[in-house]
């Protein structure tokens, strides 16, 4: 059933980190973030502290993220979701993360503007960790969504005033999926890491043929050297001037760009 949540449970135990290296942790996370001017309350430092630690937890026997060092990942996983909220035009109430993995970017993007969300994923077991991750962290407002993107957009068509993907696929894909979930007026925001020229023209074609219009491009360095980052907001200004969703698996054999 499209939209139904696993049934799988993901058993979190208590963290073995110490209450010293959670703190440490927090101000690691803190400084950087402030390298990109965005200022984090100790409290939502902590809880993506601890969304990280449970995901390494849970890594050791589930494949959630490939990075294995702990400092590197308060950067490529955390500041990196927390750096989609630089430049946003409002503040959101309801926001749909595609291909959400292990709750990247929508549980830090959610604990830090504390709004509510869903975070959708095509494998189950990733999303019954995000389930458990979110009940953990106390995260009410966050529901993880195990279905493919063409089949949650049938019945949660126009549902959410922002979508949020985070280096999932290339442009015209994205735009594709994204369009048909967001309000008139709503914001798509997606991260890349070096978008081709190609890539970025490709991404106005199609967002021109969904409705949408590219209105900012957030370009930074993330801290410690690790990587270049284009963030871009597009707005819906019309109705798509072709049918969405399309079939499950046109965005990719046949993109609109």
């Amino acid at each position: 059933m499209p939209g139904a949540q696993t049934k799988r449970v993901i058993q979190l135990h208590e963290l073995d980190a110490s209450a010293d290296t959670i703190a440490r942790l927090v101000d690691e996370l803190i400084t950087y973030s402030a390298e990109l001017d965005i200022e984090v309350e100790e409290d939502v430092a902590r809880t993506c502290v601890e969304h990280l630690l449970y995901v390494e937890q849970v890594n050791e026997y589930m494949n959630l993220t490939r990075i294995q060092d702990i400092h590197e990942a308060l950067i490529l996983n955390v500041v990196d979701s927390l750096a989609l909220t630089r430049s946003l035009p409002f503040d959101p109430e309801r926001f749909l993360d595609m291909g959400t993995g292990a709750g990247f970017p929508g549980i830090p993007f959610a604990a830090y503007l504390g709004c509510s969300g869903v975070l959708l994923d095509s494998v189950g077991k990733k999303i019954s960790a995000v389930n458990a991750f979110a009940q953990k962290l106390g995260l009410e407002d966050i529901t993880g969504v195990h279905a493919r993107l063409e089949e949650y957009a049938l019945s949660a068509a126009r549902s959410f005033d922002t979508v949020l993907a985070r280096a999932v696929g290339q442009l015209p894909m994205l735009i594709e999926y994204g369009t048909p979930f967001l309000e008139d007026e709503g914001y798509m925001i997606l991260a890349k890491a070096n978008p081709t020229d190609e890539e970025l023209a490709a991404g106005n074609k199609a967002a021109e043929k969904c409705g949408l219009e590219l209105v900012g491009c957030d370009e930074f360095e993330l801290p410690c050297e690790l990587g270049h980052r284009s963030v871009l907001m597009y707005e819906k200004v019309e109705e798509p001037h072709i049918k969405l969703p399309r079939t499950v698996g046109m965005a990719k054999r046949q993109p609109l760009g």
